[in-house]
């Protein structure tokens, strides 16, 4: 019961966008780079993240577990590597918005 009203609420706050696949993980960012792997010049302050598998374009909304902040991203890069833990690497303007130290744990929902 508890995740359908989840659900509900996570349409309700994103209403141009229909919900269609959630992960939790850990997030870590990055603030150096020349180009993603979509070949678009990275921008450090922008809202952007790397992902392993989502396609390029996708949308995302993270939402850090600890303080309840969320931020939508545009998946332009692959990542995470190294950890197995990391599902998403974010730029440093999304970790900026999620109130991000270092490293934290995530709700990732893939908008369309």
């Amino acid at each position: 019961m508890r995740v359908c009203v989840a659900l509900v609420s996570a349409v309700c706050l994103c209403a141009n966008f229909a919900v269609s696949e959630a992960q939790v993980g850990v997030a870590s960012y990055y603030k150096h780079g020349r180009k993603t792997a979509s070949g678009e010049r990275f921008n450090p302050s922008g809202l952007t993240a790397a992902h392993r598998t989502l396609k390029f374009g996708t949308r995302v909304r993270v939402t850090h577990i600890e303080n309840g902040r969320s931020v939508i991203v545009r998946i332009n890069d692959r990542g995470p590597f190294g950890s197995a833990r990391r599902i998403i690497d974010l730029s440093y303007g999304a970790a900026k918005a999620l109130g991000m130290g270092g490293i934290a744990k995530v709700d990732l929902v893939v908008l369309q």
